[in-house]
């Protein structure tokens, strides 16, 4: 065991020695999280922030369903057209009954969205919502011009 060690001690030394731990990222700068109190859930929070990825994936299928019932409105309120607004609501109460078909997780209460409901207030948002001033009209192409550069020359 000894002569492993000393073959990895004198390995570090060459390699120190040649400039290899020269300049590696994180040279100088503090260690992340030192001076606060540990928390046993580190790792998770890491990752999070490092993918961009949302905390409410950390919290049980039912309060995520409870979340995403809440966002509806703000979710369907840019879409075109009821058919759009109605597949959202459909895809989302598919979610949700299959959560109810075999619940886990804390017992919170979730029933499915009423689409009729939420197409009501699709409808009022639109119609309570500010005209935007139509695009101007595209210019007419006009066609058979070429630059001069471009032009045939009839013979």
């Amino acid at each position: 065991m000894d002569s492993w060690e000393a073959t990895v001690e004198a390995r570090i030394r060459a390699a120190q020695e040649q400039g290899e731990f020269d300049n590696l990222p994180g040279m100088g700068k503090p260690i992340p999280g030192r001076g606060q109190p540990y928390d046993e859930s580190w790792w998770i929070k890491s990752f999070l922030e490092r993918e961009k990825l949302p905390t409410d994936l950390l919290l049980p299928t039912p309060l995520q369903l409870r979340r995403r019932i809440e966002q509806v409105p703000d979710e369907v309120r840019d879409l075109p057209t009821e058919a759009s607004v109605r597949a959202f609501v459909a895809d989302l109460n598919a979610q949700i009954l299959s959560w109810l078909r075999t619940p886990t997780g804390p017992r919170v209460a979730v029933r499915p969205v009423n689409a009729d409901e939420v197409v009501r207030r699709w409808r009022g948002e639109r119609e309570n919502a500010p005209a935007t001033a139509p695009a101007p009209p595209a210019a007419p192409r006009r066609r058979g011009w070429r630059p001069p550069w471009r032009r045939r020359v009839a013979r």
